[in-house]
């Protein structure tokens, strides 16, 4: 990367940081002078302060590392399925005729709606907040493969028919390739739905994470908790989907 580039990429960063340092110095200023009312949005400083103490007692991790855990058991297994039923619905046309029906009535279905059910089914431990996570990351990782694979360009087969390649190595050198950034597309999909759905989740039934943070911080009216919770979840949000996006750079060298 040359010295241009590196300026070029330093000016994007100052001037996105431009609009959120102006909201919270904004936001400061309106709390100390008592214009918002603390009660209900505590100032920036008092938030930092929040998530320091937490940072001190050691509490804000294990709230950190229990949303993790949740999302990667339920990522692993969602996305897992997801792709190994999206290759067999986009290869095969008759599994795709079979499984049209089920994924067109139980795709509309948000995740959050499985919830009460998944409770009443398998009670309020970890099993019912990794399968809604299961649900949420399942679909966008099936619809997305299921497109990759039908998109396949079709020469590229035809060519692979002339040689006589067998049809493992067609799958692998050429149809999964070919539909590899699909496929990444229905993973970034899929683990932001897993953060999402693991954070709503543990605000209905946890003990630990960040929705339980969020939920903790509301009933006992500890706003400045609450906020740190809802930063939380955009923040580490943010890292996810820029990991998910920097290993797709690596591995399709876009």
């Amino acid at each position: 990367m040359n010295i241009h580039k590196v300026k070029e990429k330093i000016i994007l960063i100052l001037i996105a940081a431009v609009i959120p340092i102006f909201a919270v110095a904004i936001w400061q200023v309106t709390s100390d002078k008592g214009i918002v009312n603390k009660s209900i949005l505590p100032g920036p400083d008092e938030i930092v302060e929040a998530f320091r103490k937490m940072i001190q007692k050691g509490t804000y991790k294990k709230h950190v590392l229990a949303s993790m855990g949740r999302v990667l058991k339920g990522f692993l297994i969602g996305s897992g399925a997801g792709f190994a039923i999206g290759i067999a619905a986009g290869l095969f046309k008759r599994v795709n005729q079979i499984l049209a029906a089920v994924i067109g009535m139980l795709r509309p279905v948000p995740p959050i709606a499985c919830i009460p059910f998944l409770i009443l089914w398998l009670g309020i431990d970890e099993e019912s907040k990794v399968a809604v996570i299961v649900i949420g990351s399942f679909w966008p990782v099936l619809l997305n493969t299921m497109h990759g694979i039908k998109s396949t360009e079709p020469k590229f087969l035809e060519v692979a028919r002339v040689f006589e390649k067998n049809k493992l190595k067609i799958l692998l050198n050429i149809i999964i390739p070919s539909a590899a950034p699909a496929i990444f597309t229905g993973l970034r999909l899929g683990i932001s739905n897993a953060w999402t759905c693991v954070v709503t989740a543990e605000m209905i039934a946890s003990s630990m994470g960040v929705g339980h943070l969020i939920a903790y911080g509301r009933e006992l009216a500890q706003p400045d908790t609450l906020f740190v919770g809802i930063i939380s979840i955009g923040i580490i949000g943010l890292i996810i989907d820029s990991m998910v996006l920097k290993l797709q750079k690596v591995l399709l060298y876009i």
